[in-house]
């Protein structure tokens, strides 16, 4: 099969590969269409230490069934399927919880980090557990479908900051997560909705997506800003979708007393607290890792528009321009948000 081999660090090419094997509880599925996630281009560099070359990554697909395990019930040859990015083991005390992103033993396509490698979906064809895997509803294409994983991810945060009608919240980082978080959170009922971001552009999408007011951190005071626009109090919500010190920071000061920080972002290792703000204005700090089971209800929906992923997508090109685009991501092209590639 046609495959896009991480061959090195920044060296990517189309290459010949063996067609992956299946097991009896497994699907092959023949990959219509695949995004660029962010964490692929942090690991085109060996930046993130969890892209090992060779290695062929992507975990953002979508596609049809080409072969079905013999245990296999629910999905049959032709179906159209996404699957989730996570392979749990579905045994361990978190997946029993309903707590499958913590799995004890989970596994993600498109990884290598020492201790186990898993090839991804930049390839005509992935093999994937059936367990993982969702019918896509007829209203949602490919291309949208290949969107669920970070729909997931904003849907399953906003999940856990426990909003309630008319709360006001602010979103750090209008990049892909940021943008759907925008969108999950209004969902969700929120009131007034900031957005905050460095681009104006990101910002001009937040805006799309439902943002009632942005700040441009460069040009703004953005604690003091969200400060006025919240009565002097502070927002109920913050959604931290970077992870960098200072828009941890940031979105820890511009909380009101007793209100909610969720960490989607995970951009550094290790971020400064200020533990005594945190302590005596009992802020609730929530850390927020991937989706768990959250794929029906982000695929419903998208399927009625409620969440929408089209303006999120910069280009679709066929898998050779994978390397091009790679480059091009790496470089921070202004404009260029999600990249779908069509193995």
């Amino acid at each position: 099969m046609k495959a896009l081999l991480l061959e090195e660090y920044k060296k990517l090419a189309v290459v010949e590969y063996p067609e992956p094997e299946i097991g009896p509880d497994d699907l092959l599925v023949r990959v219509v269409s695949c995004g660029i996630c962010g964490s692929d281009v942090h690991g085109y560099d060996g930046g993130s230490g969890r892209r090992i070359p060779p290695i062929i990554m992507g975990h953002e697909a979508s596609g049809t069934v080409a072969k079905a395990g013999a245990n296999v019930k629910r999905f049959r040859e032709g179906d159209r399927v996404t699957f989730d990015s996570m392979i749990n083991c579905g045994r361990c005390m978190y997946c029993r919880k309903g707590q499958p992103n913590l799995c004890t033993d989970r596994r993600v396509l498109g990884v290598s980090c020492g201790d186990y490698r898993r090839h991804g979906a930049f390839a005509e064809y992935v093999a994937v557990p059936q367990h993982i895997v969702y019918a896509i509803p007829e209203a949602v294409s490919f291309d949208q479908a290949a969107m669920v994983e970070p729909v997931s991810v904003a849907v399953h945060a906003a999940n856990l900051a426990e909003a309630t009608l008319g709360d006001s919240c602010v979103v750090v980082g209008a990049g892909m997560i940021g943008l759907l978080t925008v969108q999950a959170m209004r969902v969700k009922g929120c009131g007034q909705i900031i957005a905050v971001d460095l681009d104006d552009s990101r910002l001009e999408l937040a805006k799309k997506s439902g943002a009632d007011v942005t700040i441009n951190a460069k040009s703004a005071d953005v604690v003091a800003r969200v400060r006025e626009l919240t009565a002097g109090e502070g927002a109920d919500i913050v959604m931290e979708a970077v992870g960098a010190n200072a828009t941890v920071l940031a979105s820890i000061d511009s909380v009101r007393k007793g209100g909610t920080v969720v960490l989607i972002g995970n951009v550094t290792k290790d971020t400064t607290l200020p533990l005594q703000s945190v302590v005596t204005r009992e802020v609730r700090l929530q850390g927020s890792c991937a989706s768990a089971n959250d794929y029906p209800a982000c695929l419903e929906l998208m399927g009625r528009g409620a969440v929408k992923v089209e303006p999120m997508i910069s280009a679709t090109v066929p898998l050779e321009q994978g390397p091009e685009m790679f480059s091009r991501l790496y470089a921070h092209e202004a404009g260029l948000t999600k990249v779908i590639l069509k193995p």
